[in-house]
């Protein structure tokens, strides 16, 4: 091993995450690990040392993104040779040598199941060690036990800079996903499915609460999927949930993503009883056609996505839903398409995120099926879908007008952030425990609060409001 940098000596990192919440935790993760060896973050690759990408391969876009990047530090070393590039995440997993093979220049590709070695692959390179290229075994490339194991996990270092704000933090409780619907990379690039040990997650919870943290998120592929045998118990999710909800200093609890058919009266139940768990839940449908989903290996019907709403809504009433959908998958029709139409429609959801389908090497709907939709085709279906959610989201947040709700005040509004100019007073941003946005005017020290607001305002993606300084009503509302 190599000695950790002095203070003197510290280095400039730069990091850019294209992705999910997990990309975003494990860049958290790495920022922690390189600060203990002494590095320090910059916003600017110029002005770096190490230059890290970690990348996400769910979709062609992120890709192009990450590609084009390295594109444009081609020449980067022609004035600082010492400086270190690195691809990390889902895509170095993917394309591992391609990367080497597309940028020469580029001196790590690491997959997310060795990010805990980034810092000593880093100073191999210094000491002229040549690139470096540390993946994950192939699915096929071992027994499961060989395979799981090496999709490594590490020790849970934090770093409060690195967060959506220091009062909210993720917290990973599985790895991997064993679904494999037919379009998704996931299985291949972050493994097996496994779950953490409940004792490790409760102890990070515990640390993250005594650092000031209000508001968790639990993550997983499929983190409703969660279960782990620890002597003679079972451990689920809603287990899980109770445990944490006794941590002092945690006021919320979130979990994503959940997967329909894994969606138990059990954890609705634990929801719905558990004061600090946030009725907010997202169940991707990914389409409203059963012959959409045969050929997408999702595993259930839409009258079965259907029957698991009605549950949550008999059982947490007050919940919020909020859904994917991939739209132009592989031999869609316009009735296949519709019938996505209805089941948003039908559903109600808070929100949905909605996605072209592109073709993704090494799944199985490119081994399968032609993608046959045009692509004009798709942006087209992609505009209408996302048009009728737009109408309920809008729709339904109408009546929240006049109400008092509460919010966990995460910082700045953007428009606020922009503008900034070191006043006190400023418009605030705040999420309620159903996972509406809300925008306020207030001041620095509610950051980080739950505060009370009446909202005045609506559209699709925001409430309107003003902080409460004494009770508009009798009752405040868990929107």
């Amino acid at each position: 091993m190599f000695p950790p940098l002095t203070r003197a000596m510290a280095k400039q990192l730069y990091i850019e995450t294209v992705g999910c919440q997990m990309n975003m935790l494990d860049s958290e993760l790495v920022v922690a690990s390189l600060r203990k060896q002494g590095y320090e973050v910059v916003d600017s690759p110029k002005r770096a040392d190490a230059i890290l990408f970690n990348t996400c391969s769910v979709r062609q876009h992120a890709e192009d993104k990450i590609y084009s990047a390295l594109g444009r530090l081609k020449h980067a070393k022609k004035y600082n040779p010492g400086k270190i590039i690195g691809v990390i995440g889902c895509m170095a997993q993917k394309d591992q040598r391609l990367i080497f093979d597309r940028a020469p220049y580029v001196d790590l590709v690491v997959g997310p199941g060795q990010l805990h070695q980034i810092p000593e692959l880093i100073q191999r390179v210094e000491a002229g060690g040549g690139q470096q290229l540390e993946v994950s075994l192939d699915r096929k490339g071992g027994s499961r036990s060989q395979v799981e194991q090496s999709f490594e996990s590490y020790d849970p270092l934090r770093d409060p800079q690195m967060r959506p704000t220091p009062f909210q933090a993720f917290v990973r409780i599985m790895i991997g996903c064993d679904k494999f619907c037919t379009y998704c990379i996931v299985p291949s690039v972050r493994g097996p499915e496994q779950s953490r040990p409940p004792a490790h997650i409760l102890a990070e919870a515990r640390q993250l609460a005594d650092e000031g943290c209000r508001e968790i998120t639990l993550l997983g592929q499929t983190v409703n999927s969660y279960k782990y045998a620890d002597g003679g118990r079972t451990w689920r999710l809603a287990d899980l949930l109770a445990e944490l909800h006794e941590i002092d200093g945690i006021a919320r609890i979130k979990f994503v993503t959940n997967y329909p058919k894994d969606m138990t009266d059990e954890l609705l139940t634990a929801v719905r009883d558990l004061d600090k768990v946030s009725p907010y839940l997202h169940v991707p449908a990914q389409s409203g056609s059963n012959r959409m989903l045969a050929r997408m290996k999702r595993g259930y019907t839409v009258e079965e996505y259907r029957d698991m709403l009605a549950r949550v809504r008999a059982t947490v009433p007050e919940a919020t839903v909020t859904s994917d959908f991939i739209v132009g998958f592989c031999g869609e029709t316009e009735d296949d398409f519709q019938q996505t139409v209805e089941l948003v429609r039908a559903s109600r959801f808070k929100n949905s995120f909605i996605f072209k389908y592109s073709e993704r090497p090494g799944t199985k709907s490119v081994q399968l099926y032609p993608d046959d939709v045009p692509e004009d085709v798709k942006k087209r279906r992609n505009n209408e879908l996302l048009a009728v959610q737009n109408a309920i989201s809008e729709e339904d947040n109408q009546p929240l007008i006049g109400r008092t709700v509460e919010v966990l005040v995460e910082g700045p509004s953007k428009n606020a952030a922009r503008d900034d100019d070191g006043s006190d007073a400023l418009q605030l941003v705040g999420r309620t425990h159903c996972d509406r946005i809300a925008v306020f005017d207030g001041n620095r020290r509610q950051i980080g609060q739950l505060l009370d607001v009446a909202v005045y305002d609506a559209n699709a993606f925001t409430l309107f409001a003003s902080v409460v300084t004494a009770h508009v009503g009798p009752e405040v509302f868990q929107l």
